[in-house]
């Protein structure tokens, strides 16, 4: 295994395919397509016992149909319950986004690195995601907001095809009253939209950086992280502190099937998180 930022585990490291069952406690719908499914363990024990870091995933099972590999977007100091967003697009997903609250799913994980926010300490922190990349993100917004004197300045640059796929939007009030400077971007407006139309990178354009002391955090189409990328490291951000969570088809978790092979490294085993200087020598950007 390639030394990247985490490593991985299970609830049983000694049988990590075996699937936990959890019930759905709640359903929050965020956007056409995409819900929050908030899940409970059926065991006591494992609903208190189970950790997780910002940044990792679960994978997710119906069963008798299959798996998806899911990230984590729910506060990760708040073991009660834990909440994954889900995008409805393929068998596994479309079939989670037809049930209710009450129905079982099956949950075995984390695995995955994650955001190292040990290291986010005392600098200031800009995430820039687009469309489903929010959710993978927002279990660091969490710990910003607990922990807000801990960080510098803190900005948010999310952007999403319209203003209806815009995710999370009751939450924006929160984060913005807590000083985490938000800017909102779509890609197409509507009759009632004022705010700004165009794609994420752009918004670098309105935001000032320190590169001596800034984190950059970036997870959406890739297409975007490659801007993003190209931003940041503009604006002389060390590429050790550009950090990328990657999404690739992900089946086993466990880094044994090979479908998320990118160079050297497995996504599901050796990331989903990277620092930009690991990737960097493997990845051809113009396919970012």
């Amino acid at each position: 295994m390639i030394n990247t930022i985490g490593q991985p585990h299970a609830i049983s490291p000694t049988a990590p395919m075996q699937p936990y069952w959890a019930e759905i406690s709640e359903i929050v719908h965020e956007a056409p397509a995409v819900s929050t499914l908030w899940l409970k363990f059926l065991d006591p024990a494992l609903r208190e016992g189970f950790h997780f870091k910002a940044g990792q995933f679960n994978m997710v099972s119906v069963p008798g149909l299959g798996e998806a590999a899911i990230s984590i977007s729910s506060d990760f100091e708040d073991s009660q319950r834990i909440g994954h967003t889900i995008r409805a697009v393929g068998n596994v997903t479309s079939t989670i986004s037809r049930m209710n609250v009450g129905d079982i799913l099956g949950i075995r994980g984390p695995f995955g690195s994650w955001w190292p926010m040990e290291d986010f300490i005392g600098r200031d922190v800009v995430v820039a995601a687009g469309g489903i990349g929010l959710p993978p993100i927002r279990p660091v917004l969490y710990y910003i907001l607990n922990h807000r004197h801990d960080f510098g300045k803190v900005i948010v640059l999310y952007g999403a095809r319209t203003p209806n796929d815009l995710q999370f939007t009751r939450e924006y009030k929160t984060w913005e009253n807590a000083g985490i400077e938000l800017q909102v971007t779509v890609d197409r407006g509507d009759d009632a939209w004022q705010g700004r139309v165009g794609v994420v990178p752009i918004l670098f354009y309105n935001t000032r950086l320190d590169p001596r002391n800034t984190v950059i955090l970036t997870c959406g189409p890739e297409i975007m992280i490659r801007f993003v990328i190209f931003e940041a490291l503009a604006r002389r951000v060390p590429s050790d502190r550009i950090f990328v969570s990657l999404e690739r088809n992900m089946k086993c978790g466990l880094g044994s099937c090979g479908h998320c092979q990118i160079g050297p490294y497995f996504v599901c085993r050796d990331g989903p998180v990277f620092s930009f200087d690991k990737l960097q020598p493997y990845v051809n950007v113009e396919e970012f």
